[in-house]
């Protein structure tokens, strides 16, 4: 797995790339974030349009980087959730955990429509 960040408005857009399976790219990935809620930057878009697979521990570092997020006062939103995933979301019943949209675009404004951690 890769990722590349962006900042756009009051957010920080990761776009996630390749398969989601934890391990060192997952630990690699929270540093980043805890970096950013340490920077006072902690509304977060993932972007799963490039992800092939994810499995459960992909799940559960998704699960820690959402906590991380919140315990900064923020979230973590996803974008371009694709069936794949949506269907493992929906069987792990994580799909009421994460707020998702369509797009990254949508989900960046919610964050402009919505107070913080909702």
């Amino acid at each position: 797995m890769n990722f590349k960040l962006d900042e756009r408005y009051n957010a920080v857009v990761i776009e996630l790339k390749g398969n989601v399976m934890g391990g060192p790219d997952g630990a690699n990935l929270l540093d980043k974030l805890r970096e950013l809620k340490d920077a006072d930057k902690s509304n977060v878009v993932v972007d799963l349009s490039r992800v092939k697979f994810m499995n459960s521990s992909g799940l559960g570092m998704l699960i820690s980087a959402m906590t991380t997020m919140r315990n900064g006062g923020g979230d973590l939103r996803l974008a371009n959730v694709a069936d794949r995933i949506r269907s493992l979301l929906m069987i792990t019943k994580l799909i009421t955990v994460f707020k998702h949209y369509e797009t990254v675009d949508e989900a960046v404004e919610s964050y402009e429509t919505a107070p913080p951690g909702e």
